[in-house]
């Protein structure tokens, strides 16, 4: 029989999945429940994991295909891990706004398997903001408005090597030259293993409408992301090394905090290929 325990950690999203360890080989009827918290939540959360680099690769692989990012400073050794760093000296931190990963990917990611290795003494928070909640809380006027509606998606102002972003992040992102490429995704998607339906635009990544100007597009797009992050929707997340959170990409949208200058974080990501939205 299973010992695994999973709680909520908020009113708003997610849930913390404990007596488990993800370093061993994990029954079949453990990574189902696993997995069933995942789609119903759309965010997990597990605590003290000290899996090497093999393990992590391992445990993504039962989920899909691990997506080889572009953008991000691999882990040594390993291309299938991005590294997300930030250093004493260091501005600018990777994830410091609004955003859901992939968005202006053409099949955008399905989740995203984030590993705490070093911490800072405080601060390096993550926040975390539900989708489903989002689109279920908007005005039945609202959703019929959306419903139908596209948005265009881009990496370029981000990733590009215009950006002031990429300027100050040095190191630790690159390929500016591959952030040519745009996406166009519904506005409402009904989640392909859930079955419910979410809000899919996102601050970051998230250009206009489609078929309409940004300057006609901006009011009803700032409604969204105000409405989207109102504190009955979110969590917040306290790492220590050794901590996991695995968000589903199509159902979150999440912050890294940057209140920690002068300390180093370094976190290992892996990040999980998804399917097309609809």
């Amino acid at each position: 029989m299973s010992a695994l325990t999973i709680s909520p950690v908020s009113g708003g999203v997610g849930v913390e999945i404990t007596n488990v360890n993800l370093g061993d080989e994990l029954s079949n009827s453990d990574f189902a429940a696993i997995r069933d918290a995942f789609v119903e939540h759309g965010l997990i959360f597990f605590r003290d994991q000290e899996l090497t680099p093999e393990q992590h690769i391992a445990f993504a692989r039962r989920w899909g295909d691990i997506n080889i990012n572009r953008f991000f400073a691999k882990v040594p050794g390993y291309t299938e891990i991005a590294e997300v760093r930030k250093e004493p000296g260091d501005i600018v931190n990777i994830g410091g706004g609004w955003h859901t990963d992939h968005s202006y990917d053409h099949i955008p990611a399905m989740g995203s398997l984030l590993i705490a290795r070093e911490t800072p003494p405080v601060g390096g928070d993550t926040l975390f903001s539900c989708m489903y909640r989002a689109y279920d809380t908007l005005s039945a006027g609202m959703k019929e408005t959306l419903e139908g509606m596209r948005a265009v998606h881009s990496s370029r102002h981000i990733f590009g090597e215009q950006s002031d972003y990429v300027k100050g992040a040095g190191d630790r992102l690159g390929n500016s030259d591959q952030a040519v490429q745009d996406a166009i995704h519904p506005v409402i998607i009904q989640h392909p293993e859930s079955g419910r339906k979410a809000l899919y635009v996102n601050p970051a990544f998230t250009l206009r409408f489609d078929g309409w100007t940004d300057r006609e597009s901006r009011p009803l797009l700032d409604f969204l992301y105000q409405h989207a992050v109102t504190p009955e929707h979110t969590t917040r997340f306290q790492w220590k090394p050794g901590s996991i959170a695995f968000w589903d990409n199509r159902a979150t949208w999440h912050f890294a905090l940057n209140d920690y200058h002068g300390a180093r974080r370094v976190m290992h990501r892996i990040t999980i290929e998804g399917s097309e939205l609809s």
